[in-house]
């Protein structure tokens, strides 16, 4: 038998969530006391239900202290599979979702504040490290969120996760939308070579010149191997894409030459990749062949 713990914080997507797993022929059930679980799971299993989803968060009250307990006999039972699925988001995405649609968060008497959300956290704490699969939804749209839950729970692999590679120059801003800047003003600049000036980094001559560098080919391939790494927890945690800047002065050069080198080894990776040149003239979808 297949079980899936929903919980998370009020106002993420726990009802979304539960929504998606019934689409996929779970029998899900919303708040029931965590000590009535394991009875209604025996229950399900003389009757042959095979999947079941369960919604459990503070509005249990006093109950919702129990699932811990419920959790771990749940790991330790023989014939069932389990797993429990978090619903997280920033706590300003939180408190505006509240303020906005005027919903009860059942913590609060009135208007929703953060010292409200972050007591809620608190009480969530050990149900959070129990988690096998924690998504934040602070900035999914719904097909974010439909993508992210397949990805979860119908066995899709990290090629599934979206890379999304920007160039820029510092001296036009820095992209807001950035999970990961980087600055690469350290790699010789061939704006001052006068042969190079006009070209871009998705010239040839440009990418010869950056990478003559030792200095730039052992920062690729070391940053390469530290994003790789770190790709698997930023999955675990629920994200499905990763937003990386590479900044140099102008933005036409370096930076363009840089990131189009990692976008293409993430591509062998078999990620999905996207290549922004910001302040280039034209936006470039896709890794760069010239």
């Amino acid at each position: 038998m297949k079980i899936v713990i929903v919980t998370g914080m009020s106002g993420a997507g726990k009802t979304k969530a539960a929504d998606w797993l019934e689409d996929q022929g779970y029998y899900c059930i919303d708040n029931m006391p965590p000590k009535l679980v394991i009875n209604f799971v025996e229950l399900s299993m003389t009757n042959g239900m095979d999947k079941i989803a369960f919604v459990a968060d503070v509005r249990g009250g006093e109950f919702f202290s129990d699932l811990v307990e419920v959790i771990d006999q749940l790991k330790n039972s023989e014939g069932i599979e389990s797993d429990v699925f978090f619903v997280d988001a920033s706590t300003p995405t939180l408190v505006r979702r509240f303020n906005e649609t005027r919903r009860h968060h059942p913590l609060a008497s009135g208007k929703v504040t953060q010292a409200v959300i972050e007591e809620e956290r608190a009480r969530l704490e050990s149900v959070r490290k129990k988690a096998d699969f924690i998504i934040d939804t602070s900035t999914m749209k719904v097909a974010d969120f439909n993508m992210a839950m397949r990805r979860i729970f119908l066995g899709k692999e990290g090629n599934q996760f979206n890379i999304n590679v920007t160039s820029f120059g510092f001296k036009h801003g820095i992209p807001s939308e950035s999970d990961i800047m980087v600055d690469v003003r350290f790699i010789p600049n061939p704006y001052y070579v006068k042969s190079l000036k006009k070209l871009t980094g998705n010239n040839k001559k440009i990418v010869n010149y950056v990478f003559k560098s030792d200095l730039a080919n052992e920062f690729v391939d070391k940053y390469h191997a530290l994003l790789k790494d770190l790709i698997p927890g930023y999955i675990h945690e629920g994200k499905y894409h990763l937003n990386v800047a590479f900044g140099c002065t102008g933005g036409h050069h370096r930076s363009v030459a840089i990131a189009n080198k990692m976008a293409e080894l993430f591509h062998e990776d078999g990620y999905r990749v996207t290549v922004t040149h910001r302040d280039l003239d034209f936006i470039a979808k896709g890794i760069s062949k010239k």
